[in-house]
């Protein structure tokens, strides 16, 4: 069985890169298909043995760095350029690009016309792309008028786009509960939902150590993840707050007292950081899955979570941590007095994080595969009859 794998692109490193790479670890001579890459990326640099394959796109001046959003547009180009008909299975690693539509027929590209039942699509979406469906994102484009009226018109053709080439997916698989309520909405799809893998080195979370006083959020430094809410939060209610991951606008800002802004960490570093903390925060508002906060489950650390999106599916109310419903600065203040009053078992998180290891994805991608070949197989069998 031949197989290929197609993602976004390989600019930086995050859940959608550690998903690509636990399915380059269940088919490791599967070439990867992407819209481009960025060398000096962590995403790139820890994929590099395998086979990559990028568009043409890739080597247009600046694509990789300033141009991929604006031009976005390009995308369906991107995607019908590749010749994926010598493949039996496709897998679709899919977010933010509009990556999917190779299936069945596969995109309108001539060199795919005729070839009916090859490839079988099978998309692991992240969540369909949430600038076109009015999520927030990391970027607040609708705050300049120009930029809102381009998106507003590049959006509603690529909106099309979309759910023209999600009826070409042979078989949906959703990384939370969450996102597959969305691809029902905007798809008119099923799905089965396969949570992402979730992995510390094991020799690094033994021998929990006593917690210290400060709160944590690991996430990268953007937009639509709650940092502000926690950063007024910790000046008006004086409690301590880390911040990791890598650096954008906050760092402009003046120094706060108590909140600390470590950037990007080694793996070891941001071990000892979950295990020392009092508690996690976990404050977008509709996360798609939130792999971060299951690492601090791992090494034993609660989670303070908004009860919205997938935290809802993580997070164990009262007994591994706290949801809120006051996406406010006084209801993050009030959770966590709130929090501190409780009596939490440290096994219990990790116990729960369990639950979302590397190996059960991987084992539960090889049985949603099979399942999907096995179906496949008996639909044709079902035409010829």
């Amino acid at each position: 069985m031949k197989v290929a794998i197609v993602h976004d692109y390989l600019k930086e490193y995050g859940g959608a890169e550690r998903v690509l790479e636990a399915l380059c670890e269940v088919f490791p001579d599967a070439p990867i298909y992407t819209a481009f890459f960025k060398e000096e990326s962590d995403a790139y640099k820890r994929l590099r043995h395998h086979k990559i394959i990028p568009s043409w796109a890739h080597y247009i001046p600046f694509f990789a760095t300033k141009l991929h959003s604006p031009l976005r547009f390009l995308a369906p180009l991107i995607w019908e350029s590749f010749d994926l008909s010598e493949y039996d299975v496709v897998i679709s690693s899919a977010s933010w690009y509009v990556t999917k539509g190779f299936g069945k027929n596969g995109p309108t590209s001539p060199r795919l016309r005729g070839t009916i039942g090859k490839p079988i699509e099978i998309c692991y979406c992240h969540t369909p792309p949430r600038w076109l469906y009015g999520y927030a994102t990391s970027v607040n484009f609708q705050k300049y008028a120009l930029v809102k009226a381009y998106a507003a018109i590049i959006g509603h053709f690529m909106r099309l786009y979309d759910f023209k080439a999600s009826q070409k997916v042979n078989y949906f698989i959703a990384n939370s509960s969450e996102v597959a309520g969305r691809i029902k909405k905007f798809y008119r799809r099923d799905s089965v939902v396969i949570y992402p893998p979730v992995d510390l080195p094991k020799s690094k979370i033994k021998n929990q150590k006593s917690k210290k006083d400060y709160y944590l959020i690991v996430s990268r430094i953007v937009g639509a993840k709650g940092l502000e809410m926690a950063i007024e939060a910790a000046k008006k209610a004086g409690f301590k707050l880390k911040i990791a991951g890598s650096p954008s606008g906050y760092y402009s800002v003046a120094p706060i007292k108590g909140v600390e802004f470590l950037g990007q960490v080694t793996d070891e570093k941001l071990v000892k950081l979950y295990k020392g903390a009092k508690a996690f925060l976990a404050l977008s508002k509709d996360e798609d899955f939130g792999i971060t906060p299951v690492e601090a489950m791992l090494c034993g650390t609660p989670v303070i979570a908004f009860n919205g999106g997938g935290y809802k599916e993580t997070v164990l109310d009262k007994k591994t941590g706290l949801l809120f419903d006051d996406y406010s600065v006084d209801g993050l203040i009030s959770s966590i007095k709130q929090f501190e009053s409780l009596k939490l078992n440290p096994q219990d998180c990790v116990n729960q994080a369990q639950k979302f290891s590397k190996e059960r994805f991987k084992r539960e991608i090889k049985l949603a595969i099979t399942e999907a070949l096995r179906s496949s197989r008996k639909h044709r069998d079902e035409i010829s009859l």
